[in-house]
Parts: C-alpha cells; structure tokens; sequence
C-alpha cells in the first residue's frame, strides 16, 4: 500500500504543478505582467510549490528529516542526475551569467543554510525570512540584468487568452493535486522507510528527491534528443536556489524545522555543496562553457556512488 501511496503522491504532484503553472501564468498575463517577469518570477514560483508543500506536510507531520532532505536531495539530482543525464544525450553550452551571477548566488544560499542548521540544529522562522528575503532579492538583481528582449521559453503565449472559469479550474484541480499528492507521498515514504529499515532522511534524500525530479529530467532528456535548447544551466541553478529560499525558508516560517537525523549535517549537506562547488571545475576544464558527455558521465556517476552510500551505510 505505502508504494501505491507513493506513486499516487509522484503522479498527483505532477498533474498539480502542471495545473499550478498554467493557471499561474494565465492569472499573469490577465494583470498584463510582462512575458519576461512571468518566466522569471511566476514560473519559478508555481514549479516549486509541489516541493514546498511536500516538506511543509513532512515538517507538520513530525518528519523534519524529509523536509530538509527533500531539498538537499533534490538540490544533488538535479545537478548529478538531471544535469548529468541531459549532458549524456546532448552538449550543454554555459553563458557567463552561470559565473557571475547564479552560481555565486547558489553558493551563498548553500552555505548560509548549512551555517543555520549547523548553528542551532533547526531552521528557525526568522531564519527563514532571512532566506526568503533573499530570493526576493535575487530576483530583482535577476531581472533588472536580463535583456527586455529576452526570450522566455517556459511561457506559453496562448495563456494570454484563456477564459476566468478555465483559469478558476486549473487552479482547483492544481490545488487538489497538490494537496492529496503531497500528503500521500510522505505517508508513503514514512512507511516505505519503515519497512525497509532506513531512515526518513535517506527517504528524502533519495526517493522523493529523485521523484521531484522526474518531470524536469523527462522534458530536459525529450528536448535534448530532439537536438532543441535542452536545459539552461541557469534554469538549473535557479531552482537550486529556489528550493532553498522558497522551500525551506517558507516552511520554516509556517513551522521551524529541526535536524533530527545527525547525518544531514555530517553528509548529505555536504554533497551537495560538493556537487554545487564542482559546476566550477566541470565548466572550465577542458572545451569552456560547455557540458560534454564525458563531464555529463562524469556527474551521473558521482551521483551513483552517493547513493550507494547512502544506502550501504551502517
């Protein structure tokens, strides 16, 4: 039953932040809120609300290790699996923004979360404004930087023009999904986790940060098979930052998140600033600003052994 909950929860999460997203920008574009402004603010929003809801049911139903490791689970797939994979099946060219804007930025809010948890051992309310504020930040530095002209392609012009009751059902079929996905999907792992005699972090580092994960790598490995702009290492990064900022600093200002499994301060926290910090080396050596298949091979393969660690560790 807990791995019916479990696929139910990934699928629900999915339709829902697919509701959520086309909702959103339909809403957007009827408050006449520019293209570029919605791709940037919107989208990224929309696309980390099933994230946020997924911690914010493990933080309020006594399962802090899932909400923390949700994120830094998810934060390592998608630079070692989703990166990784997408590189394998076609080169990814990098821009200089990756240096000089978002890679900083992830770096920061990477090791400001690790100080917060390592400080008190939780992630307080007002710690959590303090990473909020931050994204705000961030994307104002973000959008006055990018061109007018810049073309966004996460949003769909066709939105422009969708009806207010279409609009009204998206969002309470997006809502629903969310919610029920959400709610079954930790359930599920807690029991998951309990059978199999793991703990709830490696739960969250693995299982649901991997399926989090699953919808993005789909369309990144789709798009690079059909030899069209896969993924943006931006795009990446961003959500990286997002699910630091929007996820864990909005859930612990509902609810103060505490560590109570010692190795995502002794481990896990450290691999994936280990996997953020390797973007550096990874973009310079060899062909610059490039991901080729061989630095993509390399990715998945470091990704592959943490998690035989996570799994073989006693």
């Amino acid at each position: 039953m807990s791995v019916v909950l479990v696929v139910l929860g990934f699928a629900l999460l999915v339709v829902g932040g697919e509701f959520l997203v086309r909702s959103s920008v339909a809403l957007s574009f009827k408050f006449k809120i520019s293209k570029m402004v919605i791709g940037m603010t919107v989208v990224s929003f929309a696309t980390s609300v099933p994230e946020l809801l997924v911690s914010l049911q493990a933080a309020l139903s006594g399962s802090p290790a899932i909400a923390i490791n949700n994120v830094v689970g998810s934060n390592i797939a998608n630079i070692g699996l989703v990166l990784g994979i997408t590189a394998m099946v076609g080169s990814i060219s990098v821009d200089k923004s990756f240096y000089k804007l978002n890679w900083p930025v992830m770096m920061v809010f990477s090791i400001v979360l690790y100080y917060f948890l390592r400080n008190d051992n939780m992630l307080s309310a007002f710690e959590g404004i303090i990473l909020f504020a931050g994204i705000i930040l961030f994307l104002v530095v973000l959008i006055k930087s990018t061109k007018k002209d810049a073309i966004i392609e996460e949003v769909d012009d066709t939105l422009s023009i969708v009806s207010n009751f279409k609009i009204f059902i998206w969002l309470a079929i997006g809502a629903a999904a969310l919610y029920f996905g959400s709610d079954w999907l930790v359930k599920g792992a807690k029991e998951i986790a309990l059978s199999i005699g793991v703990s709830e972090a490696v739960i969250g580092v693995s299982l649901i940060a991997v399926g989090t994960s699953v919808p993005e790598l789909a369309a990144s490995v789709i798009a690079a098979a059909k030899q069209e702009k896969a993924i943006s290492l931006g795009n990446l990064i961003g959500s990286n930052i997002f699910n630091i900022a929007t996820v864990l600093g909005l859930t612990a200002i509902i609810k103060p998140i505490h560590v109570t499994e010692p190795l995502i301060l002794s481990r896990d926290i450290f691999w994936m600033l280990g996997f953020a910090f390797i973007l550096i080396p990874i973009v310079f050596l060899g062909k610059k600003f490039e991901i080729n298949r061989f630095k993509g091979f390399c990715l998945v393969f470091a990704y592959g052994i943490f998690m035989m660690l996570l799994f073989t560790h006693k």
